[in-house]
């Protein structure tokens, strides 16, 4: 029986499954622009492998330190690394986690505030 995270939308969307608006990938992972943007610019980086989220187990220090460095270089492509921008990653159904798949949220071309939310 396949794990939840392999059957989520994140994952169909990186097996090429379901389109997306796909600004990078690599054989590690996949970032999109998000289709419920929160900022004017919203963009998702998931891993390939179906990592259940940030306390999953395989969820190796070298793949989520290429995740993080995909979400610089996107900024960075995305035109907002100069202003500033923010990274997200929600953790489990009280930490806002909505998809049961590792994701990381890209947000700028704004001012964010503080405290989010």
């Amino acid at each position: 029986m396949p794990s939840v995270a392999e059957d989520t939308i994140f994952a169909k969307i990186s097996r090429g499954e379901i389109s997306a608006d796909i600004v990078y990938e690599d054989e590690v992972c996949v970032a999109f622009r998000d289709i419920n943007p929160q900022a004017p610019t919203h963009i998702l980086v998931i891993p390939r492998d179906p990592l259940s989220g940030l306390t999953d187990p395989a969820a190796t220090p070298e793949t989520l330190g290429h995740l993080a460095s995909v979400c610089v270089r996107v900024a960075h492509e995305a035109g907002i690394a100069e202003d500033g921008y923010r990274v997200v990653v929600n953790v489990g159904r009280n930490g806002g986690q909505s998809v049961a798949h590792l994701h990381f949220h890209i947000l700028g071309g704004r001012a964010m505030a503080w405290p989010p939310g």
